[in-house]
């Protein structure tokens, strides 16, 4: 560690940002303080512990700016982090964002499942979040049978099969009463807040009903749908007395460990909770206001109150979210806040000697394989993959982990030249496309690349490294016959004396499994969605702005399949034509 006494010496006691660098000059770590002078200080003085340590030992500068207001200061913490992305500021789970469920505001409602709340302009319309996805999908397509609301995307010309089985009222060739429509909405709407009185009775109805005329399949299906409005669907009541909607936030801190919890309360009930451990560093208390930050940018819908524990800024975090935060100091209300904090303390005392065996293992296996490839220290991993079409249609995918934790954020997929029919070719293109972005953009360089494969893929990467003059060290994971990871191979092709029973082992093959699982997801997304946007995606040279041009000018996969090289020309270019009569006439 070096010695920062007299750069320290100089820092002043105001409030502002800090950014550590590694040796590489790279930003590791971005924080913010009320007093500068005293965190910095605090890295270097006493002893520090696990992921302090760690960033301690990795610092080899520093830098600081100061502003006018601890509000200004977490701002430019927060921009930081997002333009620089540092290894040790925290890290969420994942990229998985909670569903909702949405009752469109069209002249013809539906119903569905979604995750991308960003995009929807009308938030009054979703109901949520719902922390298991399962109680989402059961609640629409049990909402979707007991009401006949519009089931397509778009109307058709006649009814379909779902107005034959009553479950559409025929929007597409009947009028339809607008008085029928908004009384279903209306008791939808009052059944996702939480009131099952109506749709229970509904579906009793329904299911004496079906009893009577000997149905005796439809009946126990409705009868399934009862019992999971009653076990599932129905939430813990809390009594408040009045029909609130607000998020909770509380934690738990105990040595290097920070447990989050939060409820979310919707009409007076627990809709839900989300609660997740993570690795802290010095000062737990801006770390949740930096996770609570991450977490409602994730795709969460930031409420209109948020109720926090008496240590948190409030004055703070109402001045940067723009909403009512609350600090109840007694009550029914203040008991709930206390309840959160129970919870998040006994989630951690349930993990904790769990989490720190595991990190204990990846910073075993981290030594290790540094030492095997002669270097001081591996954090940042980077593995590749492809996958194909019909033996054609190639795309790339990279993964990459730091301290073996997934930066989903940074996972990247490559559409790759029409003309390439081999994997070692598309990985020839996938590796120089993406270090010459490194190169040219002075991005991240990995401390490791792991290529899935020996010899071949391995001087694949060494050619494309070697052309653009890059040196980082490269394994592979060769396989068996049985298509299982049997060792792992250094640049130089020698055989690594690795057990398959080590923690770095396991480690490595949980980043092949998840590069292989990336790249074919691809594909598999294309073709399980099956819409013709969807599988345009997959065409070389074909955009959003060529995509909608596309679909605007022929308006149905039939029709673009049977135009000629020429007729799409005129729309996208005599190239890109070429592109999309190849992987036209393969589909």
């Amino acid at each position: 560690m070096k010695n920062f006494k007299e750069k320290l010496a100089l820092v002043p006691t105001k409030p502002g940002s800090y950014q550590m660098k590694n040796k590489d000059g790279v930003i590791i770590y971005v924080g913010k303080a009320k007093n500068l002078k005293n965190r910095l200080k605090s890295y270097f003085t006493g002893t520090a512990t696990g992921k302090t340590r760690l960033l301690v030992e990795d610092i080899d500068d520093f830098e600081y700016i100061v502003t006018s207001s601890e509000l200004e200061s977490l701002i430019l913490e927060i921009t930081l982090i997002k333009k620089y992305n540092p290894k040790y500021n925290i890290l969420l789970k994942d990229d998985k964002t909670y569903p909702y469920i949405e009752l469109t505001n069209d002249k013809y409602p539906t119903l569905k499942v979604v995750r991308n709340t960003k995009r929807k302009k009308n938030k009054n319309h979703l109901y949520g979040p719902y922390p298991n996805v399962g109680a989402a999908r059961k609640t629409v397509y049990m909402l979707n049978r007991i009401y006949p609301l519009r089931k397509c995307n778009q109307l058709k010309k006649e009814v379909c099969l779902y107005y034959h089985i009553h479950e559409c009222l025929g929007y597409c060739a009947i009028p339809i009463a607008q008085e029928k429509i908004d009384s279903m909405k209306k008791e939808i709407i009052s059944f996702l807040k939480g009131d099952a009185e109506i749709v229970t009775k509904k579906l009793e109805e329904e299911m004496h009903k079906a009893s009577e005329n000997l149905n005796f399949e439809r009946a126990l299906e409705l009868k399934k749908m009862l019992e999971d409005v009653h076990t599932t669907l129905v939430r813990q009541k809390i009594d408040l007395n009045k029909n609130y909607n607000f998020d909770l936030v509380n934690f738990y801190h105990d040595k290097n460990y920070l447990s989050m919890e939060i409820f979310f309360i919707r009409d007076g009930l627990l809709f839900g909770r989300h609660n997740e451990i993570i690795q802290t560093m010095l000062d737990p208390i801006s770390e949740v206001i930096e996770y609570l930050i991450k977490f409602y940018e994730q795709g969460v819908l930031l409420p209109k109150e948020l109720y926090i524990p008496i240590e948190l800024d409030q004055s703070l975090m109402e001045s940067y979210f723009q909403i009512k935060v609350v600090q109840p100091q007694k009550g029914k209300l203040k008991n709930l806040v206390d309840l959160a904090r129970e919870n998040a303390k006994e989630h951690l005392e349930a993990q904790e000697e769990t989490l720190k065996q595991d990190e204990e293992k990846k910073q075993e296996a981290l030594e290790e394989l540094a030492h095997l490839l002669g270097v001081k220290q591996v954090s940042r991993m980077e593995s590749f993959d492809n996958s194909h079409l019909f033996g054609t249609f190639y795309v790339g995918a990279m993964v990459v982990f730091e301290d073996f934790l997934p930066r989903k954020e940074e996972y990247r997929k490559y559409k790759i030249s029409m003309d390439v029919k081999d994997d070692l070719s598309a990985m020839r293109e996938v590796l120089y496309r993406r270090y010459y972005k490194v190169l040219m953009e002075n991005l991240k360089k990995p401390d490791v690349i792991v290529m899935d494969g020996g010899k071949t893929q391995i001087a694949v990467a060494k050619e494309i490294l070697q052309s653009l003059g890059l040196s980082i060290p490269i394994i592979g994971l060769v396989k068996d016959q049985s298509h299982k990871t049997s060792y792992i191979m250094n640049e130089n092709y020698e055989i690594l004396n690795v057990s398959k029973n080590s923690n770095l082992f396991l480690f490595l093959t949980r980043i092949q499994e998840e590069v292989h699982r990336f790249a074919i997801s691809y594909h598999r997304n294309m073709k399980a969605k099956g819409t013709l946007s969807s599988l345009l995606d997959l065409v070389p040279g074909v955009g959003e702005v060529r995509k909608k041009q596309l679909l605007k000018h022929f308006g149905s996969l039939k029709k673009m399949k049977s135009a000629s090289r020429e007729e799409l020309a005129e729309v996208v270019g005599k190239e890109v034509a070429e592109n999309l009569f190849s992987y036209l006439k393969e589909l």
